[in-house]
């Protein structure tokens, strides 16, 4: 007995029934449940890669305002610091200029006669000998109110009274500035020096142009009787006579 190998036709259950069940799987697969979950998935992906990138921008963003506001503190901490010196300029200015309008009026002469007849005192008062005083005058770049006067001198006597005289020179009410001291010559105890000096006249005030000896003409005539005379026995200085300078 013989047997026969079945082949079942091409329109039988077992070729045509595997297509139709992956079908149906796929479609079970695509359902709108499924679909809605999916799209969720995708968002969730896509809102934390957001989240994350907003954390690193605000992270930088962080760093840039703590070094602008660094910078801020800086920067207002430097203007403090240069704006301390100019705080009560007004006041410190006021009071600069009362200080130099009293410095003027109590320091510095204002007229030739004062500066001799001061010179007179303190020769007398050293006891020194000052011999006849050589003026120049200059005027003073930026300040019109005052007048260099520069003096040039010989004065003599022994070593202890001419350095009292210096000392005093430096320290007198009125104003004096030694610009040098030379040695001219020493003999029996006498000491000869050259003695330049640098004072300022300033403009006379209402009060010292209603004195008389503030007046040209009487300082002439003043200066010319008394301090003459005077020179003579203690070597006081006589002020000079020129013509418009300040007496």
């Amino acid at each position: 007995m013989s047997t026969a190998t079945v082949i079942p036709p091409p329109n039988s259950s077992s070729v045509q029934g595997q297509p139709p069940r992956l079908t149906e799987r796929a479609r079970s697969l695509l359902t709108a449940m499924n679909l809605h979950f999916a799209g969720v998935a995708a968002l969730a992906i896509i809102v934390l890669y957001l989240l994350i990138h907003m954390i690193f921008v605000w992270r930088a963003l962080s760093a840039r305002n703590d070094a602008a506001m660094y910078q801020q503190t800086v920067a207002m901490r430097s203007a403090e610091i240069a704006a301390r010196p100019l705080r009560g300029l007004d006041t410190k200015l006021i009071k600069s200029t009362a200080d130099a309008d009293t410095f003027y009026a109590t320091r510095l002469p204002y007229g030739y006669s004062e500066v001799a007849a001061e010179l007179g005192v303190l020769t007398k008062k050293s006891g020194v000998h000052l011999g006849q005083v050589h003026y120049t005058q200059a005027s003073v770049p930026g300040v019109s109110a005052l007048t260099e006067v520069r003096m040039d001198s010989i004065i003599s006597g022994d070593y202890r009274p001419i350095v009292l005289f210096i000392n005093a020179i430096e320290r007198d009410k009125q104003f004096f500035v030694i610009n040098g001291i030379n040695l001219t010559g020493q003999q029996t105890g006498q000491v000869n020096l050259r003695l330049r000096m640098t004072t300022y006249l300033r403009d006379p005030n209402a009060m010292e142009m209603n004195n008389e000896s503030a007046l040209p003409d009487a300082t002439v005539a003043k200066s010319a009787s008394s301090t003459a005379s005077a020179s003579k026995s203690s070597g006081a200085p006589i002020a000079p006579k020129q013509p418009g300078v300040k007496r």
